[in-house]
């Protein structure tokens, strides 16, 4: 048998953890309790965490607990035990020194429950983190069955710090519905706002800082492990006896009345119902005093229980090394041969300062990537509902019955949106309801039944296929719209006046390209999935089928979608140009755009270009209110050549030829993005950044500050920051957005603030909450780099990436490794593409 002192260090999973599938979690050279002869038997052992667990064992006792600290890798163990209810229905602790099923085989089925045994006066006794969340699930445990009495601003208290441990940061409508779901107080329903009230102020603070807080406060409650048992005084008064780190407790109802420290007491002891405690007599005191005090309870074995209690409290807390056994009488035995057995709290935390062993980090269930998986899904699905109802509700709304809308195209638009809409309303509502259940807030939960979700996608991906019909109608719409415009001023007025307002935060035809976008989100997320699980998991199968369904869609769409988005494109460019009468004509794609500086006898000047399939065109900013770009020239790329090592171009025009010596210096351009990536500023680039900056970021001091709406077009950030895109990215940019809540704190101050975040087309917009119908803010990224603190930023939290441009600097703290991984491995690589690529000449490719 492995002894206390000789456990493995590193023992089974962490709490929640999946089972190690018949691999040794023991280190080399250590060994498992060693199994007594005898009947092998099915015991089933209650987690604090409600699961359940069946050990195979042939003696239960210390060979059990062992196996379940193992189980747990729980190395301080000596803090729990194992208790169950006898035949008649008393509560008593498994003992550990008698290797026997006799305790547990009546009742039949009898289930053990692993539980806190000795709670110690001060929490920060306790080492490891494991052991303190069990702690903390106790601490549940005992507030819901009424056992934790305090008053109702303790309770709230203690309750928050529950829901920030479980659900996280709050948002306030989660948070109700987590409330209404789960009760954790007898009264909860009364101390609803004052819970909502307290949780609102624990943002940024990790479940096992919320662990460490809950047990701060109950340690200090009168009932913080008080386990009551009912007896009598000599005058027959109903009282209840306790024991605690100090000694034993008198309680009459949930007062506290005595207590008896152990440095007074002289001796414990029983007969048949009578507990006696016999003190020390007081040196201080003249007068001689009662020195025995005389309880009354339910029976013997009542007292008896009792009585084995107080001896293992006296011991643990009190002693410095586990007592040795009495020697065994020869003839006959008088009185109880009980003592207590294991380490004493001083061995305990000694073992584990001293030892060497290798700590596991303890994660809480769910862990499984799949879960962060199915949670992305669920994000991006609520954002993407929003997306559609800026179409089906916002716009529908906005244009009403205005007879400058065609019934036929009214009828286009709106008749294919809003099947779509109504079944990604159901689709949502199945992911919703799928991790909750995986969450285990659901009443219907069931362990490992609904920890998948590509069943979930599989059905719902069926029945969008039957939709493909309407998906198809979108990028008409968007061309019968867009040429409805052009032959009706008022009805180009009122897109325009939709696309300022607030709930328009991107361009009004992106709208129309997201649910084409939306097929190669679930293709990548399913993608991710497929490559997590093994051929063996039981999601594996639908996700396939899954892939290999929504893969057909987009193979299907792909070639709508590249069209429409660069038709989408142009419509855009053309709003932010003047002096081009039609930039969307036939057989025109969009390349890139971006700052260059032309050579004139002024010297070097920005200039914005767009580089198209046929055309280069060059610009100025203009001076008009909308702050257009004016088109100055366009080169045609017929017969142009690019002369990298001159950095000038050499172009043809019929018989007349331009070449560096002869051209005159309007037709000479030094191609700043493709070879001279630190060219230095004027004063003028930099006051415009920094203009622009400000507007941006103008709810750096609170979000309720309301930047002026879509300010900047890519077009304008890109000359502010003097980078350029092309179009690749911008189909990287969509392909890969990402949704969910981020913590977001400024560089120079201290606390973190909870936003939902949409990431997409190169900016992060935020939100209070998912529900919310407009952005408050916004952060366009282009020209930003992304990277991780530096130990001299002392930013001492988990999971932070850092964007930073000139002396802009933001801190972004995700929930998991997982959602960090995604939303800094996107930012990126859409960044570094841009940067990558904007100084290489063989992005630019020109037709000689």
């Amino acid at each position: 048998m492995v002894e206390p002192e000789e456990r493995p260090s590193v023992a089974g999973q962490r709490l929640g953890a999946p089972e190690s599938m018949g691999i040794s979690t023991l280190e080399p050279g250590q060994r498992p309790p060693t199994m007594p002869p005898g009947r092998q038997v099915s015991i089933r052992v209650q987690m604090l965490d409600d699961t359940q667990e069946v050990f195979e064992q042939r003696a239960p006792g210390k060979v059990l607990f062992d196996l379940v600290c193992a189980h747990l890798n729980l190395i301080e163990g000596d803090y729990f035990g194992l208790e169950f209810q006898d035949q008649r229905k008393m509560t008593v602790w498994l003992d550990l020194l008698k290797p026997t099923l006799k305790q547990i085989r009546r009742p039949k089925n009898t289930i053990l429950r692993f539980v806190v045994k000795f709670f110690p006066p001060d929490h920060s006794q306790l080492l490891e983190e494991l052991t303190r969340y069990l702690f903390a699930l106790q601490i549940k445990h005992d507030l819901a069955c009424g056992r934790l009495t305090c008053n109702e601003s303790s309770a709230a208290l203690l309750v928050s710090h529950i829901v920030q441990s479980e659900i996280g940061d709050f948002d306030e409508v989660q948070c109700k519905q987590h409330l209404l779901n789960n009760k954790y107080i007898p009264e909860q329903d009364a101390l609803m706002d004052k819970i909502i009230e307290y949780h609102r102020k624990h943002v940024g603070q990790t479940p096992a800082e919320s662990d460490y807080q809950l047990l701060e406060i109950a340690r200090r409650l009168e009932m913080y492990g008080v386990r009551l048992y009912p007896a009598k005084d000599r005058e027959g008064t109903k009282l209840s006896l306790a024991v605690a780190h100090s000694g034993v407790l008198v309680f009459q109802g949930h007062t506290k009345i005595n207590a008896f420290n152990w440095s007074k007491v002289r001796k414990l002891s029983f007969k048949r119902k009578r507990f006696l405690i016999k003190l020390r007599p007081d040196l201080n005191v003249s007068a001689p005093l009662i020195d025995t005090l005389e309880f009354m309870m339910g029976s013997r074995d009542c007292c008896k229980v009792f009585w084995k209690i107080c001896v293992e409290y006296h011991a643990f807390f009190r002693l410095f090394e586990e007592p040795k056994p009495k020697p065994k009488p020869v003839l006959f035995t008088r009185g109880s041969s009980f003592r207590f057995s294991g380490r004493t709290q001083r061995q305990v935390i000694d073992y584990v300062k001293d030892s060497e062993f290798k700590k596991v980090p303890f994660e809480r269930f769910p862990t499984d990537k799949a879960y962060f998986i199915a949670k992305e899904l669920l994000t991006t699905e609520r954002t993407y509902l929003k997306d559609l109802e800026v179409i089906t509700v916002s716009f529908q709304k906005s244009v009403g019955k205005d007879e400058a809308m065609p019934d036929s195209l009214r009828n286009l638009i709106f008749a294919n949106f809003e099947p779509v809409y109504k079944f990604h309303e159901t689709f949502l509502n199945d992911v919703e309801q799928r991790l909750a259940q995986w969450e285990g807030r659901s009443n219907a939960h069931i362990k490992g039944d609904y920890q998948r979700v590509g069943d979930v996608m599989l059905k719902n991906i069926q029945g969008l296929k039957l939709l493909t019909a309407h998906l198809q109608k979108h990028s008409e719409a968007l061309l019968e719209l867009e040429r409805t415009c052009r032959s009706s001023r008022r009805l180009e007025g009122l897109c325009r006046d939709f696309e300022l307002q607030k709930v328009c935060y991107l361009p009004l035809n992106i709208f129309f390209l997201r649910p084409l976008h939306r097929l190669m989100h679930y293709k990548q997320i399913l993608e991710r999935l497929c490559k997590h699980y093994p051929p063996t998991h039981d999601d594996f199968r639908a996700s396939r089928a899954a892939l290999a369904d929504i893969s057909e869609m987009v193979v299907q769409l792909h070639g709508t979608l590249i069209k429409m988005e660069n038709f989408q494109k142009l419509l855009e460019l053309k709003k932010d140009l003047t002096g081009v009468e039609d930039l969307a004509i036939p057989g025109r794609e969009f390349i890139r755009l971006g700052c260059l500086s032309k050579l004139s006898g002024k010297g070097l000047q920005q200039r914005m270009f767009f580089l198209f399939n046929d055309v280069l065109m060059y610009t100025s900013r203009g001076m008009t209110a909308s702050n257009q770009f004016k088109v100055n020239g366009q080169l045609p790329l017929y017969g142009m050549t690019v002369v990298p090592e001159g950095c000038f171009y050499h172009s043809t025009y019929g018989t007349k030829t331009h070449n560096l010596k002869r051209s005159p210096p309007s037709f000479v351009f030094l191609f700043k993005w493709l070879l001279f990536p630190h060219f230095p500023e004027s004063p003028e680039e930099s006051s415009a950044d920094q203009e622009s900056e400000d507007d941006l970021s103008a709810s750096r001091t609170s979000l309720e500050r309301q930047t002026p709406h879509r300010g900047n077009t890519t077009v304008h950030v890109c000359w502010h920051r003097n980078t350029s895109v092309s179009m690749v990215d911008f189909s990287v940019a969509l392909e890969n957005q990402l949704s969910g809540n981020l913590l977001r704190k400024f560089k120079n101050s201290n606390g973190w603030q909870k936003l939902w975040v949409v990431f997409t087309n190169f900016s992060l917009f935020f939100y209070k909450t998912h529900q919310d119908e407009f952005p408050l803010a916004s952060l366009p990224l282009l020209g930003y780099s992304i990277t991780v603190p530096s130990e001299s930023e002392n930013i001492h939290k988990d999971y932070v990436f850092k964007l930073h441009f000139k002396s802009h600097v933001y801190y972004f703290r995700s929930e998991s490794e997982y959602s960090f991984e995604r939303y800094s491995t996107n930012t990126n690589l859409i960044l570094f593409r841009m940067d990558s690529t904007a100084n290489n000449p063989s992005v630019v490719v020109l037709v000689t």
